[in-house]
């Protein structure tokens, strides 16, 4: 008997050649169907044509602000016009240079904030003294790359959802008062009687984020407690990586 011939395995570029042939209108607009994390990441990766597309302006709102008096759409002055336009599973990528002020900014739809420069120094919000946080989430959402300085309260305050912070700085002021300043504040509750609550379950992940000053990193009011903390050391800097999540023990406040 002859031997089978194995099935030829089609090469990546033979299977986006026909999407390929769609104009660029056509794609951006299939990509604007797309998650930001990781779906429209992803495309960005294929090839040069894509990762263009995938990170056209025109699927992100942004906020800087404006050269003249007239405004783009999509484009806003400020993160919380930027935030109370955005829809459920928006991304708001900020432009990076100068400082912008973020001051009790209540996030109650799932979105994403990116930093729009090369590191997260290059993006800055402010929440100035007088405020109790910089933002507060009560959706799931993600930040990125965004340095986040409290001068005095806290730069995050999760109240529900879950919250992803990647690769961000948080700094509270070194002052005499940073007993009352924590880069993060969680006081969200589960509720182990409700088990759909339970599934969708609340909790914060930080990933690779240097956090300093304050009283401590953490501020657990709720009944999440932080764990799973890793760090790595560098020249300048501590990077961070913890879970703020139920446990199963009586340990509610770290």
């Amino acid at each position: 008997m002859g031997k089978r011939r194995r099935a030829a395995v089609p090469a990546v570029e033979d299977l986006v050649s026909p999407v390929n042939s769609l104009d660029d209108g056509c794609l951006m607009h299939i990509f604007s169907f797309l998650s930001p994390i990781p779906d429209r990441y992803n495309t960005a990766l294929v090839c040069h044509r894509w990762r263009f597309l995938a990170c056209h302006p025109r699927l992100w709102l942004r906020v800087e602000r404006p050269i003249r008096d007239v405004m783009e759409p999509g484009v806003y002055p400020n993160l919380e016009a930027a935030v109370s336009a955005a829809r459920p599973g928006d991304t708001i990528l900020i432009a990076a240079g100068g400082t912008h002020v973020a001051c009790n900014i209540q996030i109650k739809k799932p979105i994403c904030i990116i930093g729009g420069g090369e590191l997260p120094d290059d993006t800055v919000l402010t929440c100035s003294r007088g405020s109790d946080n910089a933002l507060e989430f009560l959706s799931t959402c993600k930040i990125a790359n965004l340095t986040i300085r409290a001068e005095l309260g806290c730069c995050l305050l999760h109240r529900s959802g879950r919250l992803t912070i990647q690769e961000c700085l948080l700094q509270c002021e070194q002052n005499p008062l940073d007993y009352l300043s924590f880069p993060i504040i969680s006081t969200a509750i589960e509720y182990n009687s409700f088990p759909s609550l339970k599934e969708q379950g609340h909790g914060v992940t930080v990933v690779r984020t240097r956090i300093e000053g304050g009283a401590k990193a953490v501020r657990t009011n709720g009944t999440l407690a932080l764990q799973h903390v890793r760090a790595i050391y560098s020249r300048s800097s501590v990077f961070f990586w913890f879970e703020v999540g139920k446990v199963n023990n009586d340990v509610h406040q770290q």
